[in-house]
């Protein structure tokens, strides 16, 4: 029993999870309808959808991009803006088995990036002269879970581990 619990105590204090950075990788804002957009009636709808990359940087170190696109447009269909940002993160991640470190990677870090990328989306929404926007915070664990039932459904399980893609598209 004692040589059970020095074993978990070894295995957990080799397991690091460190941020080592967090930075904008890409922003974009267009707002091809100004100055008309602004003449009208402001019933928006709003197309958010989300994209997360994972790209090993070599032993134990990952660097994570959600790519975040908010579509809004007016009541006549016509584009009032476009924001996509591509918040990134380098992550040094290690003695976690497979499992676990495929669940860090594709719901834990982009959950660590989302408010950044909120944050500068709110603010360019702003700087383009229309209305606030607050995007409402992301279960990513969800999403995930999501993803291994599509996964384990279609038999492919490919993704798991290395890489790994959530896209989810939400209309309000």
């Amino acid at each position: 029993m004692a040589e059970e619990q020095a074993a978990t105590q070894d295995e957990q204090a080799e397991q690091q999870f460190v941020i080592e950075r967090i930075y904008v990788k890409d922003v974009s804002f267009e707002s091809p309808n100004s100055p008309d957009i602004f003449t009208q009636d402001w019933e928006p709808t709003t197309d958010l959808n989300l994209h997360t990359v994972v790209n090993p940087l070599g032993e134990s170190h990952y660097e994570v991009e959600l790519q975040v696109t908010v579509t809004v447009k007016d009541k006549s269909d016509k584009t009032a803006f476009l924001v996509e940002v591509t918040q990134a993160g380098a992550f040094m991640i290690q003695g976690y088995p497979d499992d676990q470190l495929n669940h860090l990677l594709s719901s834990f870090c982009p959950s660590q990036l989302f408010p950044y990328a909120r944050e500068v989306i709110s603010n360019l929404v702003s700087k383009g002269s229309f209305p606030e926007m607050h995007l409402s915070p992301i279960n990513f664990d969800a999403l995930y879970a999501q993803r291994l039932a599509e996964e384990e459904q279609s038999g492919d399980l490919s993704g798991v581990g290395e890489e790994s893609n959530t896209d989810d598209e939400t209309k309000h």
